[in-house]
């Protein structure tokens, strides 16, 4: 938690005066007791109006200051508190882009989007808190007792029993506290982990009619979290009657003393008026501070889980500068290269060996889980292999910097996502500068010209969130453009065809190939009809490479790949 005060740098000003003038109207408050007591002592007992009205008027004053003070220290600790907010958020967001997909796999998305969001506004109101109440109420508490032993010594001294007895309830049930709201947290994750399952696959829940179980798996989270709060908050619950009993046991003690002591002359009616006015200011600011210690506690519970994010280092280290010499190497070359995900037991592919050159269609099918999009997600560098070498132009991806080899790559994911906003400016995402001329025929190639051109606006066409207002075809169509715009030496399109029907599939590879010079193009497909022209097909199964060839050598050599034709057409087409 300590690491994410250095938030707060820009705002030394506000860090400074909302406390400050916190303390200015615990000053004044401190003063009101010995102002009543006079009122008491002087103006009742004597009857006299004016000094009265005089005192009344301070306490007016008092309060008007008080108050002045109070806006001050709050205006001064929202501005630093919302400040510390914007800064954390936007560095925790950045932080998690320079993850790899490594770490993002591990922490899970549903975990990422609850530290940006629940985590930071907790801590957000946890320093907003402290600003105001961390040295206020302290301030105040031991300022009374000083008071107290002002107007009078002996009685006081009840207040050095209740003070300590306080401050063990407190902080005790603080230290409970803190484990439990942590568990919170975590159940939390959970909650939203099932939220954002939930709508992202609303359609799919639907088309299945599981309605009832995902509301039913919903429930019993929801009850999980639900009941972890109420133990925490009963936990909680205890701090207010129980510091109420003390503090209440100490003022009749303090009521019962005072008696006496005023019946012997010693002490004047004012000054117990004072002294239980000490005690209750004592009251209502313990509870503050221990209703502060609570959000604090979960402030530190959300700063520390927000610290493990900000402590994990991506996985993948890039060259800050690269000295590179192209030669006449392959474009692409695997040398006997295996990957194994961080916590799995066995390589998800391993001994990996084959060379791409400029110009090539390189296919690579197999069947589900097989390794196909591990294979090509090690080309842009998402996975570092953990044995072998992979390597572009006859170097080392590793020896690249991060830019230098995503801009030589364009890559097409096999979920399709589309961001909100014009067509022109997600296929913009793939070169920033491109010009309306690039764009259209960056979607001619993708076989995609002729749908935009018919929406309103043509590229300036605005797509909703997730591109909703599209068919899964045309989806596919624009990430695919939205790669071909930057005109990659490298072009990775991972199953990214699967929406399109047959004639439309050929189409976009005929078109690629005859208007993409010296482009490598890996195309990763379910679809033998897909790859069955590529200059070489990669048979994968169970993560090994089973076949390289062309589509008439491996349709005789590798069973594997026979197999899959035979089940895509007829033994006539498979041996054409």
């Amino acid at each position: 938690m300590k690491s994410l005060l250095k938030y707060l740098k820009n705002y030394k000003k506000e860090t400074v005066l909302a406390p400050l003038f916190k303390m200015l109207e615990a000053t004044f408050e401190l003063f009101v007791p010995l102002v009543v007591a006079s009122i008491i002592d002087t103006g009742i007992k004597n009857s006299d109006n004016v000094y009265i009205w005089q005192r009344g008027g301070l306490l007016l004053l008092l309060a008007v200051i008080g108050l002045t003070c109070a806006i001050t220290a709050q205006y001064y600790s929202a501005k630093a508190a919302m400040g510390f907010g914007r800064e954390l958020r936007s560095d925790l967001f950045r932080h998690i882009f320079s993850l790899s997909y490594s770490e993002i796999d591990k922490n899970g998305t549903a975990t990422l989007i609850t530290r940006m969001t629940s985590d930071v506004n907790q801590i957000q109101t946890g320093v907003n808190l402290v600003l105001r109440l961390f040295l206020r109420s302290p301030f105040i508490v031991i300022g009374a007792v000083i008071m107290a032993f002002y107007v009078d010594a002996k009685a006081a001294v009840v207040f050095l029993v209740v003070l300590p007895l306080l401050v063990l309830v407190v902080f005790g049930i603080m230290l409970v506290s803190i484990p439990i709201y942590k568990k919170v947290q975590k159940r939390l994750d959970k909650v939203t982990l099932i939220t954002r399952e939930n709508l992202v696959g609303a359609r799919v829940i639907r088309a299945f009619s599981k309605e009832k179980e995902e509301m039913a798996e919903f429930d019993k989270a929801t009850d999980s979290l639900m009941n972890m709060q109420l133990f925490a908050g009963r936990i909680s619950a205890f701090l207010n009657p129980v510091t109420y009993v003390i503090i209440n046991v100490g003022i009749i003690f303090l009521i019962k003393s005072g008696a006496i002591r005023v019946e012997a002359g010693v002490l004047t009616q004012g000054q117990v008026v004072a002294l239980v006015n000490y005690m209750s200011q004592i009251l209502v600011e313990l509870v503050k501070l221990a209703n502060l210690i609570i959000s604090c506690t979960k402030a530190v519970a959300c700063g520390n889980r927000i610290e493990t994010i900000f402590n994990q280092k991506s996985s993948i280290n890039y060259k800050e500068s690269e000295i590179l010499h192209f030669g006449d190497s392959p474009r692409v070359e695997f040398k006997n290269v295996a990957l194994k995900y961080q916590g799995a037991a066995e390589n998800s592919i391993e001994e990996v060996t084959f060379a791409a050159n400029k110009g090539e269609v390189i296919g690579i099918i197999g069947g589900t889980g097989s390794g196909k999009s591990t294979l090509v997600n090690l080309i842009p560098r998402f996975y570092d292999a953990t044995e072998g070498q992979v390597l572009v132009d006859g170097i080392d991806v590793k020896e690249y910097t991060k830019d230098g080899l995503r801009e030589r790559i364009g890559v097409v994911p096999q979920k399709a996502v589309l961001f909100k906003g014009s067509i022109a400016d997600n296929m913009r995402w793939g070169k920033k500068d491109a010009t309306d001329e690039e764009i259209m025929e960056a979607l001619e190639i993708a076989q995609a010209k002729s749908f935009v051109m018919e929406k309103d606006g043509g590229i300036n066409f605005m797509l909703n969130q997730g591109a909703k207002n599209l068919s899964g075809g045309q989806k596919q169509r624009l990430t695919i453009a939205r790669a071909l715009v930057r005109k990659p030496d490298i072009l990775i399109l991972d199953d990214s065809s699967s929406a399109l029907d047959f004639a439309t599939d050929a189409a976009l590879r005929k078109a690629i190939a005859e208007r993409t010079k010296d482009m490598t193009v890996f195309i990763v497909s379910q679809r033998a009809s897909s790859i069955m022209h590529a200059n070489q097909i990669i048979v994968l199964d169970d993560g090994k490479v089973v076949g390289i060839g062309k589509h008439s050598e491996l349709v005789n050599s590798c069973a594997v790949y026979r197999e899959i034709c035979l089940t895509q057409m007829s033994e006539k087409e498979a041996n054409a």
